[in-house]
């Protein structure tokens, strides 16, 4: 893996909103619509009961990101996302590995997470790191195609 430097930013930055702005026209050419409608505020990343993270290249530029917000006692995954140039360099595992750090640290037992069946590299990935199936959740649960997903910390 190159060099990233991984760090907990605000999810409203203007640069962390260009990520996802990425992030949703990537679901959208996968899924259609607007890629997902999961409702998600800032608040919902901020500390005690969330965070966002960003990775950097050595440049300084941006190249992934991913937060967790509080479901119940579990630390929910939201807006994972790696840019197309940075996939294969383990930009995705460093900054999993932060989230569920910062979850861990902040009294939560697992992380739970909702992708699609049309993300297999983000399903081969949590798989990797140890997350099985769970029973589905969240705003898809019930949906055709959706994959629920927790790894306990």
């Amino acid at each position: 893996m190159e060099q990233i430097i991984i760090r907990e930013t605000p999810f409203d930055d203007p640069a962390v909103r260009r990520l996802i702005e990425l992030a949703m026209a990537e679901l959208s050419s996968r899924y259609g619509g607007t890629g997902d409608d999961t409702p998600v505020a800032a608040t919902d990343f901020a500390p005690p009961t969330g965070a966002f993270f960003v990775a950097e290249d050595t440049t300084g530029h941006l190249v992934g990101c991913a937060g967790w917000r509080a479901h119940g006692d579990d630390a929910e995954l939201k807006r994972m996302f790696t840019i197309e140039a940075a996939r294969g360099r383990g930009v995705a595992r460093a900054v999993l590995a932060a989230i569920e750090d910062s979850a861990r640290e902040r009294g939560c037992k697992r992380v739970i997470l909702e992708t699609g069946d049309r993300q297999p590299e983000a399903i081969a990935l949590y798989e990797k790191c140890g997350y099985e199936r769970i029973e589905d959740f969240g705003y898809y649960k019930g949906e055709p195609g959706v994959l629920s997903y927790a790894r306990v910390l």
